[in-house]
């Protein structure tokens, strides 16, 4: 019926894309649920809700301590007569990396069977193969399969020799006789430009029988073009945001495609007034996340350069915030691009977005030079992100592997591949009633134990205001929060007392009239950071930390190691690196305990001589 219908279809991702894209998928469960009914009533024209996937189920556990599920789950409780929408990574479900089928399978039923209705499925190297078990799963289960082509380069552009428009015609077939319902063009940067948009969309609907439907982001501030020049050669749908979380490296305002549709053949239904009724709503909700905002003030043609995807740019500036490189986020940029093009230039969509983005942040980091480690990547400890790309655990790039890069990064680090099974237990907990759990585990198994552990420590936090969740209360703020139906608590809170000598802070709280003490590590004070002994660069026998994060050591003062051999690894928020032994020797020496967040160059292991 899209193919026949002349009306435009419009896809909501304010829920999910936007806040992803804008916010670093930051917006809480309750921000949603206060305004899901209000969209229901008003907007029922709608093609889908895009609410679900993507970097939301990570974010939900690691950050936010929500379970994924339960957001789900109420959605489709407060938008009973639309659509529900999720992005799928294909093998890589809503994680980074592959997993077996068996869990594919199980994460797209119970997706299915709690909400969504449409499954939006891409690969990140565009390798349908790894799409089909997803593709499968989601016709066996009854819903919609949108097949994803992810675009990236400019097929318009005479001189593209690997991301042209047969390439993408080929994908496309590939994907009709996989299954698909729906075909997507999946422009995660931004970069499809009008003519472009013309020539694809064409393409694909002279060659296939299938509906067409474009996403993309509006970094550059063009978009609406490149959306007008499709819907002229007769795209079926597109993606679109609440205008106050529209625009930039999120999708053109909804409001903006009506407009430019209304009183044509075109028209897509949707009511101006109703949507211009919601934008106060969302205006309010993106000041409480001012936070988390990508730091792009203005649309910017640099994304026609680095071609980061919209999706990814908050996000990477928070992980570099984390490593105290904020300051330096046009470097950054600057990187990324360098590093696409040593990897042999990626789609650039989760997970491959992520390597480019790690080993960006890895050099800046560590103050590498792009063309020293083109030259000799086998001397540094790189992100397991770009090891395990490396390694053909996301499978393998549309333009071939890197080499001779590939083989000397990898020298000395293979290690046997996966099998892939699972286990009887994981097999019997995901054949079971219960299967979240399980699921949870195996796709994210830290962000899911952090998550559990929060979970014991405060309770159903998803419950509690944004603002207090957030900033916490100010002296005399009092605040109402409702537990479950009919279960209302009133918390004020009324003193807090000077730090003791561990820096912990008494906070008297009223509850529900009631006074009651709890004590709280004050984590602002600022501690003495005690100067750290640096690295010798040119002492073999000096591990120095590769860039800034947590250090975890996995040896002995005394324990004999290999060269190559990892012993120990640094996180720094979503991206981990190994650290490894330069040479043979002994543990001479720790110079940091595990635990201990460093920078650069801080020296964290002496190795001495066997002798």
């Amino acid at each position: 019926w899209m193919r026949e219908a002349s009306a435009l279809q419009v896809t909501d991702t304010t829920m999910r894309d936007a806040h992803q894209s804008l916010l670093a998928t930051r917006m809480r469960t309750f921000d949603m649920l206060a305004v899901a009914p209000h969209v229901a009533q008003t907007l029922p024209q709608l093609l889908s809700a895009e609410v679900w996937g993507g970097a939301t189920f990570d974010v939900a556990l690691r950050f936010l301590h929500e379970d994924p599920w339960e957001r789900l789950s109420r959605l489709r409780e407060t938008l009973p007569n639309v659509c529900l929408q999720m992005l799928l990574r294909g093998q890589n479900t809503v994680g980074y990396t592959r997993y077996p089928p068996d869990v594919v399978r199980s994460f797209v039923d119970e997706a299915r069977e709690t909400g969504i209705d449409i499954f939006r499925i891409f690969d990140a190297n565009n390798d349908v193969d790894q799409m089909r078990p997803a593709i499968e799963a989601t016709l066996e289960a009854g819903a919609v399969a949108e097949g994803a082509v992810c675009y990236t380069g400019d097929l318009s552009d005479p001189n593209e020799k690997l991301y042209t428009l047969d390439y993408y015609l080929r994908l496309a077939e590939e994907l009709v006789e996989a299954g698909s319902h729906v075909l997507c063009i999946k422009d995660m940067a931004g970069l499809v430009r009008a003519p472009a948009a013309r020539a694809l969309v064409g393409a694909l609907k002279r060659a296939f029988d299938l509906p067409v439907h474009l996403h993309t982001h509006d970094t550059s501030g063009g978009q609406l073009a490149t959306y007008l020049a499709a819907i002229e050669t007769g795209v079926d749908a597109v993606d679109g945001a609440a205008a106050p979380l529209s625009g930039m490296t999120s999708q053109p305002s909804l409001a903006a495609i009506v407009a430019a549709t209304d009183r044509t053949d075109r028209a897509t239904g949707l009511s101006l007034d109703s949507l211009g009724d919601l934008e106060p709503y969302w205006e309010a909700v993106r000041t409480l996340y001012a936070p988390f905002e990508s730091g792009l003030r203005s649309p910017t043609g640099t994304i026609y350069r680095h071609e980061i995807p919209g999706g990814q740019l908050s996000n990477l500036r928070q992980q570099a915030l984390s490593m105290g490189l904020a300051e330096r986020f046009e470097e950054v940029e600057h990187l990324y691009a360098r590093c696409d093009k040593i990897l042999g230039r990626l789609v650039k969509v989760t997970p491959t977005s992520k390597v480019v983005g790690d080993l960006a942040l890895y050099l800046l980091s560590a103050e590498i030079d792009p063309d020293d480690l083109a030259e000799d990547p086998g001397r540094y400890d790189l992100p397991d992100s770009v090891i395990g790309f490396l390694r053909g655990e996301l499978g393998e790039p549309p333009g071939g592997w890197p080499e001779p890069l590939r083989s000397r990064a990898l020298e000395g680090r293979d290690r046997p591949p996966d099998d892939g099974r699972l286990s009887e237990g994981d097999r019997s907990a995901l054949a079971g009633n219960d299967r979240r759990p399980a699921l949870n585990r195996l796709l994210l198994p830290g962000p899911t134990e952090e998550q559990r552990a929060a979970g014991e420590r405060y309770g159903d936090v998803s419950v509690v205001p944004t603002r207090a969740f957030l900033y916490g209360l100010e002296t005399g703020e009092e605040l109402a929060v409702d537990l479950e139906p009919g279960v209302r608590l009133y918390m004020r809170l009324e003193t807090i007392t000077e730090p003791d000598e561990r820096g912990i802070r008494t906070l008297q709280v009223t509850l529900n009239g009631q006074p009651r003490p709890i004590d709280a590590q004050d984590h602002s004070l600022e501690p003495e950071v005690p100067v750290r002994e640096r690295a010798d660069p040119v002492n073999d026998a000096h591990v120095a930390a590769p860039m800034t994060g947590l250090v975890t050591l996995t040896v002995e003062e005394g324990e004999k190691v290999g060269a190559g051999q990892q012993i120990g690894a640094i996180e720094a928020m979503k991206m981990e690196s190994a650290i490894r032994a330069p040479l043979d020797g002994l543990v001479e020496r720790i110079a940091v305990p595990s635990g201990t967040n460093v920078e650069p160059g801080d020296l964290l292991i002496v190795l001495g001589s066997e002798s």
